[in-house]
């Protein structure tokens, strides 16, 4: 890289380029975790599809690493890279929704709030993530885990096609009949084949739903995470819930004598007819040392949208994560130790279902190499203030390992540090040579490698 590339400008650009010096820049800069302090050498924030040719062929020519964002969200940073282009899809938000096919085409840079409130409108809704700040294309490409899980499957299950713009700067289909190697490889295999500029998403019936927190007694978290571990595989599929360890949040709607007590907690969510579900919940409210029960009829984008005030832009991430297909009971000691020793309010640890429909897809249909799993787990560490990041990684790291014997191989990539090749390799499983194939096809420079790198085979 020189001074002359950086400072010249990708042809055409409908959207703004941002320098180190310009105004903005270091607002532009930032990302979700603010532990990843990257200096790009140029952000493209695209305005449409051209932009991101212009960007990619840019980045190729000039020899410049290229980073693709939109939220920002990705735990070690990946949206953004030191001395090279991050080109920002924000700008490629559209979405637009088709009530009578239920399907929703979805912009690149859309962010799952917008594609909530748009698919809300028409009681619809697809599988996404729990923050709705978070990035649709970046989630959704890697996986997609939320609160429809068990009842839709993943997100990448819901995509019924793609626009991508090639490391050539070609823009190419991507479905069923159109370059199906590379809808395969999409579907899972995060932004490793091109930058995905449109999505066509399947819709679900979904409008209120039955939803939101109970807490329990941390002296009883031990009988309550071995009891969800078997209820919850039996659970009907209108029913989600995802089990966590958590500090209650300091404000409302929490009572006072609540906040920022350590909890067990599993965050519910039913989808099917309001009057059922009582039924469904009612051995949750039997199991002892409940402390709150917050499950009540809500939109289903106000569920979508509880986390944000927690977890805002700017506060200190560390995470780690395993794909899990049991929980015995020396693995619920070594959870509940970790629990009591929680190093800030904001350090949880989710265990989120990926069972139901999800399990109906076959493991080969899509990259997601564990289609037996039952739970997607991690650990994250979070805090505000800089001086504690030390402590929630380590706590992190230490948790991790103390579980890691008792997870299958590989983790959930969004979810994911950058933790080595080996690691990537094994979370696709025996998917992956069948991805360093299509990464050699559509990508053979590796010109997408700011990511959880799939290898073009040699």
């Amino acid at each position: 890289m020189n001074e002359t590339q950086t400072q010249d400008t990708p042809a055409g650009l409908r959207g703004d380029v941002v320098r180190p010096g310009d105004p903005g820049y270091d607002e532009a800069r930032k990302l979700f975790n603010a532990t990843i302090d990257k200096r790009p050498a140029l952000i493209v924030r695209a305005a449409d599809t051209d932009d991101v040719v212009a960007a990619v062929n840019f980045a190729r020519e000039s020899g410049l690493a290229l980073a693709v964002r939109c939220g920002a969200h990705n735990g070690p940073g990946l949206g953004s890279v030191d001395d090279g282009l991050v080109l920002d899809l924000r700008g490629l938000n559209r979405v637009s929704v088709d009530p009578q096919s239920r399907t929703a085409t979805v912009g690149g840079g859309a962010l799952l709030g917008e594609i909530d409130a748009a698919t809300h409108e028409h009681g619809l809704a697809t599988p996404g993530g729990i923050i709705s700040t978070t990035g649709a294309g970046g989630l959704i490409l890697g996986g997609g885990v939320g609160y429809l899980t068990r009842k839709a499957g993943l997100s990448i299950d819901n995509v019924l096609g793609a626009e991508v713009v090639l490391a050539d700067g070609s823009v190419v289909a991507a479905g069923e009949g159109e370059n199906e190697d590379l809808y395969w490889a999409i579907r899972g295999g995060g932004g490793n084949f091109g930058v995905v500029t449109e999505l066509k998403l399947r819709l679900h019936p979904v409008s209120t739903v039955v939803a939101g927190p109970m807490f329990w007694e941390l002296e009883r978290a031990a009988d309550v995470l071995a009891w969800y571990r078997d209820f919850i595989l039996q659970a009907p599929e209108d029913l989600n819930g995802f089990f966590a360890f958590a500090s209650v949040p300091p404000g409302p709607p929490f009572p006072d004598e609540l906040h920022l007590r350590k909890v067990a907690a599993v965050v519910w969510c039913w989808t099917g007819p309001e009057d059922g579900a009582a039924a469904a919940l009612a051995e949750a409210r039997a199991q002892p040392g409940l402390l709150l029960d917050g499950v009540q009829p809500m939109p289903f984008p106000a569920l979508q949208t509880a986390f944000d005030p927690v977890y805002p832009h700017g506060d200190q991430w560390y995470w780690k994560a395993d794909f899990v297909e049991t929980i015995p009971d020396e693995a619920i000691e070594r959870h509940v130790d970790f629990a009591a020793s929680m190093p800030t309010w904001k350090s949880t640890m989710h265990l989120y279902p990926i069972d139901g429909a999800a399990h109906r897809v076959a493991p080969a249909d899509t990259p997601w190499g564990h289609r037996d799993a039952n739970w997607a787990m991690v650990m994250a560490g979070v805090d505000p203030d800089p001086a504690n990041v030390e402590a929630i990684t380590d706590w992190s790291r230490s948790y991790w390992e103390a579980l890691h014997p008792f997870s299958a191989a590989g983790a959930y990539v969004n979810m994911m540090m950058e933790e080595g090749q080996a690691r990537i390799e094994a979370s696709y499983g025996e998917n992956y040579a069948r991805l360093a194939r299509i990464k050699a096809k559509y990508d053979p420079a590796n010109v997408f490698h700011v990511n959880q790198n799939i290898r073009p085979a040699q």
